[in-house]
């Protein structure tokens, strides 16, 4: 008999202290929305970068504390304004998906430059291919003449013209 009350004191004691306010209090050094966005997107790269070489083949350089050093900010700092806006779902969500574009529109960015410096490379492999036609490879001639519109079988018998 005793044993039932003291259950349900329990229970519902746990059910009352389990509560969803957990937002934290604004701290005093916030960091602002606009500067928080870039921060994450810089963080994001820094630690996606983490497992690639950068010039000097060093492997799993740490890059965050460079880009604590570009905000002016320490850690401590960044973690306090995080959780802060962590515990507020209904703004950090908008926050990380602006972040989400930010880094998608940098993609698409690198991606065109990096078309136009493959189309550039191909380009001049090109032109050094068919500065000298006698030293191609056989389909590397059929290129060659279908670009100056000459008949393969008369080239191929003999040499290609200068």
């Amino acid at each position: 008999m005793i044993k039932k009350p003291i259950i349900a004191l329990i229970l519902f004691s746990l059910l009352t202290s389990c509560s969803s306010n957990t937002i934290f209090e604004e701290p005093k050094d916030l960091i602002p929305k606009d500067s928080m966005v870039l921060l994450l997107k810089d963080l994001v790269l820094a630690t996606t970068a983490k497992g690639f070489r950068n010039f000097k083949q060093i492997n799993r350089f740490n890059y965050v504390h460079l880009v604590y050093e570009k905000y002016k900010i320490d850690s401590l700092r960044f973690k306090q304004s995080n959780f802060y806006y962590i515990s507020k779902v209904d703004v950090y969500e908008p926050m990380l998906n602006e972040v989400i574009s930010l880094l998608e529109d940098e993609e698409s960015k690198f991606k065109k430059i990096k078309r136009v410096k493959d189309s550039i490379k191909n380009d001049s492999i090109e032109q050094i291919k068919f500065k000298n036609p006698n030293k191609l490879k056989k389909r590397d001639k059929v290129d060659f003449l279908k670009r100056k519109k000459i008949s393969t079988k008369s080239v191929l018998k003999k040499k290609l013209p200068q």
